[in-house]
């Protein structure tokens, strides 16, 4: 009898343990993105009537000429619509539309750096020059000569770290959009690549000749937009032993289900590349070739993996890689991140060099600050956001579990007022 009642216990222990470990399992297997009614998640149908209205004016009023907006609510997807054109030529929009995510880029890329980190594999502190020995005693711009475009400089006082590239504090500048002319004569100069190419260009080659060009300062001394991320685009080449693309791929894309991510289209999706546009005499026009090629995600070598500013995507796409990080690093049973790296990653990297009280920089994101809320229409504090070159926007809402993209495809001034609407009114669409 003693037995029968020592096995029963036994057996109960080990059932409940099990049933909690399945418990646990289940909570932790968060499910891709899935179509959701806004009510049973907290949202309004009523105040998101009102986004659809604020979006089919913008095109009516010819301030863009076409959007794709998704918003997310606790994984749920309770809007995802399209609006105007694709083209100058009137072609439709879709909502499956690929869209040149451009800056939107460096989040991914931060991401896969910090993959790596998680292997050990490196200090956030380590010198760049340990793993790229070209950026070994970096020296910063003193003098420059207009004439000729020679200059003198000094040497920094410190290395480039891993740090100072996520963070956009390393003094690397950004070639031809750089807000200092001397810079953008400097790398013009060097042949640089700035942001995408149909040449036949590896990011290696790239990288090396930033190695050997002036800082703008000091690393760690200021905040400088720059190419830090495609200079880490290629580390993560070197300590991975892949194509920083076929990385990606592998590591990121194909278990996220990011079907129509990545840095060039196969012929079959090139109908769905959404054309850039801009404004002439108050019509929308295809943008002409400049410093980059409008049609590179299609032509050309493809061979160079941009980290900063490659990549193209969908709203949902996008979208799903924001969820991952709304659920501590994980989705569909596979983790990515450990919740404990992404609050590093969301942690404020840089102090006052960048976004005063309202904003903090992480390692991959600027993040919103209890100040920042305070303002309104930005969202909870530890929102985190960014934007691409081509007008495509994104913020993620950890405490209201709300994700909010608007991607659109634009050159030049156009009184788009689309950006700063959208996310105020998609917050005062809760309603739980």
């Amino acid at each position: 009898m003693a037995f029968r009642k020592t096995f029963l216990l036994f057996w109960l222990i080990s059932f409940a343990i099990i049933q909690s470990n399945a418990q646990t399992n289940s909570q932790q297997k968060s499910p891709f993105l899935t179509t959701g009614n806004p009510e049973s998640v907290g949202m309004s149908s009523e105040r998101l009537d009102r986004v659809d209205a604020m979006l089919q004016e913008a095109v009516a009023d010819n301030t863009i000429p076409g959007a794709v907006a998704l918003i997310v609510r606790n994984g749920k997807i309770v809007f995802h619509q399209a609006y105007g054109q694709a083209n100058a030529e009137g072609k439709e929009l879709r909502k499956d539309a690929i869209f040149r995510i451009a800056s939107q880029s460096k989040a991914i890329t931060s991401t896969a750096v910090m993959m790596l980190w998680e292997e050990g594999k490196f200090q956030l502190d380590d010198p760049i020059s340990k793993y790229i020995p070209e950026f070994k005693n970096p020296e910063v711009l003193v003098n420059f000569r207009y004439a000729d475009t020679t200059y003198t400089t000094r040497p920094a006082e410190r290395e480039i770290t891993i740090r100072h590239l996520l963070t956009h504090t390393s003094g690397l500048g950004y070639g031809v959009i750089d807000g200092d002319e001397r810079m953008k004569m400097i790398y013009h100069k060097a042949g640089t690549t700035d942001l995408f190419t149909a040449e036949d260009v590896k990011i290696k080659d790239v990288v090396l000749k930033l190695a050997r060009l002036p800082l703008h300062h000091d690393p760690g001394e200021k905040y400088t937009y720059s190419l830090g991320l495609d200079v880490l685009g290629y580390f993560v080449e070197i300590m991975s032993g892949m194509t920083f693309e076929a990385f990606l791929q592998q590591r990121l894309f194909e278990p996220l289900d990011m079907q129509d991510t990545g840095f060039y289209l196969p012929g079959s999706k090139a109908d769905r590349l959404v054309s850039i546009q801009h404004k002439v005499d108050g019509q929308w026009k295809n943008y002409p070739n400049t410093f980059y090629d409008v049609d590179y995600p299609l032509k050309g070598a493809k061979t160079f993996f941009s980290g900063g500013a490659g990549l193209s995507s969908t709203a949902e796409d996008y979208a799903t890689f924001l969820q991952m990080y709304l659920n501590g690093g994980e989705l569909n049973g596979k983790r990515f991140l450990s919740r404990t790296t992404i609050a590093t990653l969301m942690a404020d990297q840089t102090g006052d060099l960048y976004g005063g009280a309202d904003q903090h920089y992480g390692l991959a994101f600027g993040v919103l600050t209890q100040r920042g809320q305070a303002k309104g229409g930005l969202g909870s504090p530890g929102t985190f956001v960014w934007g691409g070159y081509f007008n495509t926007q994104y913020f993620a809402d950890p405490q209201e579990q709300i994700i909010g993209i608007i991607m659109k495809q634009t050159q030049g001034g156009t009184g788009d007022q689309t950006a700063w609407k959208f996310k105020q009114m998609v917050g005062a669409a809760v309603d739980d």
